[in-house]
């Protein structure tokens, strides 16, 4: 068979294909960027369903708009501005199958062959493999533990005009690192002084530890003139309550949502109906403030858990900057002591000692660093972490 050529562009996901390796017994996985299935919230899920089906069966068993489900897209309105987002309305958004194909439908809707699109470096591996589909030339924006470096992102607009920049800029996937307000604000000024589409990709904002982070791109926007009209905004309910209910959101200008209702019927008419609906009966039934209370709880445990085993096993021959929410830790090896400094090398040891890891260097659109790898603390309790350490400190030491 002749495929398509823009197959060419893009590979299968290595996380995926790492997946492939975890069936060996008692293997302990630090690489998925998966929630912790035991803290879903089943019974409120199971009560939300009930009501879905007594309440309006019709509705929610039968094909729906485009758009979205209106009582959802209500609630998450609502959601959207108990976090600070002026003006929120259902008709400002669309409920997507995930917020993974709210960026798809970006990419359908303004990605044109060899247009640039700046992301951040390193960033969300599908996203990097979403853009290059639709023949993006991607450009990589350098971060720190503040997130994206404003002056040189204006340096790349400058140079590059590009036709949207992708953020994810609270607990990045997978950097960990969070965008300082005045970084923030900086970028809505950019994007309005350049005319340049931001899409904040926000699917960890509201699993912080301790204090909360800034507020939202889309919340800090009224506070820039003109901003709003240049930003796309993606959230999801994957992380916060369940993923098998495939349910996210986009809200962004009329035009831009308007042509992904569009791209959106050619794709799946609509999400689904009946998730939809128990998405909205449990955010109705206002269970989400102590789910997420009960989430943050336990991540924050165990990202302090993993921080401090990394400390201890691995001392500087790693070096990472500790997050405040999310569900990642982000390592760089430094080679310190004669130990690996190359994180695929080091997966391979790994996997054989029972414990695996995401190398860093798919992550990155341009000039991937080898160095570099991703820990998710979210699915493992505090005694497997600490194991699981362990076991990578011995893969190390065995170099």
């Amino acid at each position: 068979m002749q495929f398509a050529s823009r197959l060419d562009a893009i590979e299968t996901s290595a996380i995926r294909e790492l997946f492939k390796l975890l069936g060996k017994p008692g293997i302990i996985s630090f690489a998925g960027g998966f929630p912790d299935s035991a803290m879903f919230d089943v019974d409120g899920i199971r009560a939300a369903t009930e009501r879905a089906l007594s309440q309006d069966p019709g509705a929610a068993l039968q094909y729906g708009a485009t758009e979205g489900y209106l009582p959802l897209r209500e609630q998450l309105a609502a959601f959207m501005a108990s976090k600070g987002v002026q003006d929120a309305a259902p008709e400002q958004l669309i409920v997507t199958t995930g917020s993974q194909q709210a960026l798809d439908l970006i990419g359908k809707t303004m990605i044109s062959p060899g247009d640039k699109v700046i992301v951040e470096g390193p960033t969300f591996l599908a996203t990097i493999q979403c853009f290059r589909l639709y023949g993006a030339d991607i450009v990589t924006a350098p971060i720190d533990g503040d997130g994206v470096q404003t002056d040189v992102l204006e340096q790349l607009i400058i140079e590059h005009r590009p036709k949207l920049i992708y953020l994810i800029p609270t607990f990045g996937n997978p950097s960990g690192a969070t965008l300082s307000r005045e970084r923030r604000l900086r970028v809505l000024e950019l994007a309005a002084q350049y005319q340049t589409l931001v899409v904040e990709d926000d699917p960890y904002g509201d699993l912080y530890f301790n204090a909360a982070p800034p507020p939202s791109l889309l919340a800090l926007s009224s506070q820039v003139p003109g901003s709003r009209d240049w930003l796309a905004h993606c959230g999801s309910l994957s992380k916060v309550l369940s993923p098998g209910l495939r349910v996210g959101w986009l809200m962004a200008p009329p035009a831009l949502l308007a042509n992904a209702v569009m791209c959106k019927q050619f794709s799946d008419a609509h999400t689904s109906t009946f998730a939809q609906a128990v998405a909205a009966q449990y955010l109705q039934a206002g269970r989400m403030p102590a789910t997420l209370a009960h989430v943050r709880q336990v991540y924050a445990e165990r990202a302090q858990t993993l921080c401090d085993a990394l400390r201890a096993q691995l001392g500087d021959a790693v070096e990472f900057v500790q997050p405040q929410g999310g569900l990642f830790v982000w390592l760089r090896l430094t080679g310190a002591g004669g130990k690996e400094h190359n994180a695929h090398a080091l997966a391979q040891r790994a996997i054989e000692r029972g414990v695996a890891f995401v190398p860093g260097a798919p992550f990155f659109a341009q000039n991937p660093d080898p160095a570099t790898l991703r820990l998710s603390f979210a699915t493992a309790d505090v005694e497997k972490i600490r194991e699981g350490v362990a076991r990578l400190a011995q893969a190390l030491n065995a170099a």
